[in-house]
């Protein structure tokens, strides 16, 4: 008689409890909406890996907590040409939920955040047409010193790392899927569109002593857990954070 492998322990995060939040909550659960977010990691040469974060200028729960570049998806972000493709591993642990296209376009909304909110291009030269004039990618491709050649996403540099989908009954819900990529030393230092203040590189060691989102802390604790392995890139199973039956749990997909 064959035997069934006992089942892994799911381990169990717990979400803050938030005062704002919870009188905010709608007597339906919102049906979350597509994000993306991008971990900058570069090696200092003095700090060791270092990340790029900003204090989010906000009115909401996470007001002045530090968080990394993201946002949701918009509509251009379906459309957009890219310098380069996502990489296989990464297309296909995205389309665990979602279909390639939405896959793609959620990767495009992590670079074009970032680009927003950093002034930092995840790109490759492109000599394709350039984005409408009302389109955000205008500036993104521009080609800089008046050569022919303007910037197009560059998204085989990004690495998937986890994927959080807000608890039921608050306000907005998010799928958020975590990219990471590595940046070298040389980089343009950021300047972004001002949603960020004090937008700097932190020390991966000192991201603790900052005011974090829950999902936050969560995420650095796995970046770390990953960078100390000496591995970013994206795992066989990407740790999923969900609520299920009222618990929130740390699955795999």
């Amino acid at each position: 008689m064959t035997q069934r492998a006992p089942r892994r322990a799911r381990r169990v995060y717990h979400a803050p409890v938030d005062p704002a939040a919870a009188r905010q909550r709608p007597a339906r659960s919102p049906r979350p909406r597509d994000a993306a977010t991008l971990v900058l990691l570069r090696d200092d040469r003095r700090a060791g890996p270092v990340v790029l974060m900003g204090r989010r200028r906000t009115r909401d729960a996470w007001s002045d907590l530090y968080v990394f570049p993201g946002g949701r998806v918009d509509r251009d972000d379906h459309r957009v040409r890219a310098a380069s493709e996502l990489r296989p591993e990464v297309a296909a642990r995205l389309e665990a939920g979602a279909t390639p296209a939405r896959g793609r376009a959620i990767a495009i909304a992590a670079i074009r955040e970032t680009f927003e909110e950093t002034g930092l291009r995840i790109a490759g030269r492109s000599a394709g047409p350039r984005p409408e004039r009302r389109s955000p990618w205008r500036q993104f491709a521009a080609p800089d010193g008046g050569g022919a050649e303007g910037w197009a996403p560059a998204l085989d540099r990004l690495h998937l790392l986890c994927r959080a989908v807000t608890p039921p009954r608050r306000a907005k819900r998010f799928d958020a899927r975590f990219f990471v990529t590595r940046l070298d030393e040389e980089h343009p230092a950021p300047s972004g569109n001002g949603e960020l203040g004090d937008l700097r590189w932190i020390p991966l060691s000192a991201t603790t002593k900052l005011p974090l989102p829950k999902i936050t802390q969560v995420v650095l604790s796995l970046l770390g857990e990953r960078v100390a392995s000496g591995d970013v890139s994206t795992p066989p199973r990407v740790p999923l954070f969900k609520t299920v039956h009222g618990r929130h749990r740390l699955l795999h997909h």
